[in-house]
């Protein structure tokens, strides 16, 4: 049997997953009569992921076309997961770049597109929503070959094939389509046939003595941790010995207990594995990520995947306020941190450092939402814990400090121009190119600190009413730059621990913008709404008015108040101050202060010990 193996790779939301789902279907690697054939976006298979349309996660499936096995590996889009790219591009020969025909290339792409020229990947480029209303594949076409000149570092990285597709009907195309192709009925046939014909195949020598680099772990509940990787060569079955290396060091001998390659969405168990197929081990504990399994008697160490450091860094800690161990299952030190040591197993773009105290732990990784990820599946899963205000990560370069740099790509109306640029400007940003569509859209990109970038997306999604379309990928480190004045309005905090009542929320509406309605818990500290001023006020939310009879008490229940301001995970981070921090339950987000009461916040800040 013949192996093909190929990366899916795409910025954010230009229709990879799609494209795969399609791939699934059309080699009937579902029965008619079976649930995913009705699914979209199959693979996205976590809450999160199908909650924000995303995938986070980088994921292994099989497809049999004809006589070849077609192992597919679905990649994040969103430039925060980069790390998940970048551990597995090295499963794969070739690479489909999916590129929004309406959208273009956007950061992510240039971003991917490199990992995948770097690991040598044969590329296809897949021109994909040519149905849309205001595609343009000819303008498409013409900026890919402006990226693939950016970022080629060799004259065969110029040479690439095109596909035309539509990935939501299922519909492809080796020259570019007219109308009527396009609505007509049609499948992937192109694309696969272009998959054999382009993509090298992975079959090696099986005689040869085994090996394979583990690119990603799995927890298994019946068989615990799994590692999986490529069979570079040689072939292994159950039973037989390996030996686990890196190039430093060797960790000694195991049994292979069991061996599974994918099939659709299943991992099938099979006796034997063979050079070029992406297989799932069980049996060995001691394994990570960038390991090598090797043949005993030949033990050569494959080079150990290496990824983008990360960029920006949050304090987790175990949950201090009032309320704290209510709800939730996990609440110790002690729990978070082992938590904390098996994500940084599987998620290679994070870094985990305790606190000299020993209580907290920093996280670093490589953007906000990365990060939010993590807190929110935490939450889910029922931990108890408190966060810190988001900080980038600064680096000393060449004697120089220095810190990190994104490329930020925006498009909006055209009614919004000024609200961005003005926006942006005064974060010390520079704008590198600004293109009007002529559809009453224009594009933005520009450069800025991260530093100065956090924050900018909440803030410019309620200048622009929701309709701003920002991505961002990382550029490097250069010179510290100066930080925009970032001052944001005080705080209305809650003065007393108690249930809110509509009397007090009432007057604290007077002052400013509210976070919580009436009949919520609250405790001393708690951060309850943001002042109209820029220092912060403490208020009794839980102020009932004194009724002397009857009438007086039924006015009171007449009180109107304006609904809350309710912040997401992400929204709550941005939100943060240095003297604050957000409090995670699994039923709940409460802002707070770090010190809880005007004195301890006094003493704190007069350098005392509280």
């Amino acid at each position: 049997m013949d192996i093909r193996n190929i990366a899916i790779i795409a910025h954010v939301d230009h229709g990879k997953t799609t494209l795969v789902d399609a791939m699934l279907k059309q080699t009937h690697t579902f029965r008619d009569n079976q649930a995913e054939m009705t699914q979209t976006t199959i693979l996205d298979s976590g809450d999160l992921e199908r909650e924000k349309g995303i995938t986070i996660l980088a994921k292994n499936t099989a497809v049999q076309y004809k006589d070849t096995k077609i192992n597919i590996i679905d990649t994040p889009g969103h430039a925060d997961f980069g790390g998940e790219v970048e551990r597995v591009l090295n499963m794969a020969d070739g690479a489909l770049l999916v590129v929004d025909a309406a959208e273009g290339p956007l950061p992510q792409t240039k971003f991917v597109l490199q990992k995948a020229i770097e690991n040598g990947l044969r590329l296809i480029v897949v021109i994909n929503k040519i149905e849309k209303k205001l595609a343009d594949p000819e303008k498409t076409l013409t900026q890919v070959e402006d990226v693939f000149l950016h970022v080629a570092t060799h004259e065969k990285h110029l040479k690439f094939d095109i596909i035309y597709a539509v990935g939501r009907t299922g519909k492809a195309w080796s020259h570019r389509p007219t109308q009527a192709e396009i609505e007509a009925p049609g499948t992937l046939e192109p694309l696969f046939e272009k998959i054999l014909d382009v993509v090298p195949s992975a079959r090696g020598d099986d005689e040869a003595p085994f090996q394979l680099v583990i690119s990603t772990l799995e927890r298994n509940a019946y068989l615990g941790k799994l590692c999986i990787g490529r069979v570079t060569r040689g072939s292994v079955r159950v039973g037989e010995q390996v030996a686990l290396i890196t190039p430093e060091k060797s960790f000694g001998s195991y049994r292979i207990e069991k061996l599974f390659v994918s099939k659709g969405l299943e991992k099938v168990p099979v006796d034997r594995v063979i050079s070029g197929d992406i297989v799932a081990v069980a049996g060995i504990k001691e394994l990570s990520i960038g390991m090598t399994l090797t043949a005993p008697s030949t033990q050569e160490a494959l080079p150990t995947i290496s990824v983008t450091e990360p960029t920006l860094k949050i304090t987790i800690g175990p949950n201090t306020s009032p309320y704290a161990g209510r709800e939730g299952k996990f609440v110790t030190s002690r729990q978070l941190r082992e938590r904390l040591l098996q994500e940084k197993e599987t998620n290679l773009g994070l870094r985990i450092d305790e606190q000299i105290d020993g209580v907290g732990f920093v996280v670093s990784g490589r953007g906000e939402l990365h990060l939010a990820v993590l807190i929110e599946t935490m939450r889910r899963e029922g931990y108890e814990m408190e966060v810190s205000k988001p900080q980038v990560i600064l680096k000393d370069v060449g004697g120089v400090k220095s810190e990190p740099f994104d490329e930020v790509t925006i498009d909006i109306p055209d009614e919004f121009v000024g609200v961005i640029t003005g926006e942006f400007g005064r974060r010390r940003a520079v704008v590198t190119e600004m293109t009007p569509n002529g559809r009453g859209e224009t594009r933005i990109v520009l450069e800025i600190s991260e530093r100065n970038l956090l924050g900018a997306r909440t803030s410019m999604l309620t200048e622009t009413r929701g309709t701003l379309q920002m991505s961002s990928s990382f550029i490097g480190y250069r010179p510290l730059v100066a930080e925009f004045d970032r001052k944001r309005s005080g705080a209305l905090v809650a003065s007393e621990t108690g249930m809110s009542a509509s009397f007090g929320l009432e007057n604290a509406q007077e002052r400013g913008l509210l976070f919580i309605g009436s009949g919520e818990v609250t405790y001393q500290g708690m951060v309850v709404g943001m002042n109209a001023r820029d220092t912060d006020m403490w208020v009794n939310v839980n102020k009932v008015k004194p009724s002397s009879n009857v009438r007086s008490a039924n006015k009171d229940m007449m009180v109107k108040l304006t609904p809350p301001t309710r912040y997401s995970l992400e929204q709550s981070l941005d939100f943060l101050n240095d003297d604050e921090l957000l409090e995670v339950v699994p039923s709940a987000l409460r802002l707070r202060k770090r010190w809880l009461t005007p004195e301890a916040e006094s003493r704190a800040k007069k350098g005392l010990k509280a």
